[in-house]
């Protein structure tokens, strides 16, 4: 069982209860359909995930970001500013 008190979070497994401080991220995500699934990526560390919707997809990146952030000791993350997605033409043989 959890719940959320104020700007804390209690844990109650194991018949322990641990609180934790929940602290906000700002996080800039983008959203792109692949073939029949939408991909849903960060772009401030390397995580990304799929679901057959936008919201799903949204959904699930938001599920491997809580476990990616839940095992980082330091959390180091890029400050992305104004993306913007830009077309290049590559040639190879």
């Amino acid at each position: 069982m959890s719940g959320s008190i104020g700007r804390f979070f209690v844990d109650y497994r194991f018949g322990f209860c641990y609180y934790y401080f929940m602290k906000r991220i700002d996080l800039q995500n983008v959203v792109w359909k692949e073939g029949k699934y939408y991909v849903a990526q960060c772009l401030n560390v390397d995580v990304s995930s799929f679901g057959r919707t936008k919201q799903s997809a949204l959904k699930n990146l938001e599920e491997a970001l809580a476990l990616y952030f839940e095992d980082a000791d330091m959390i180091s993350l890029s400050k992305i500013e104004q993306p913007e997605i830009v077309r290049r033409e590559l040639q190879y043989a």
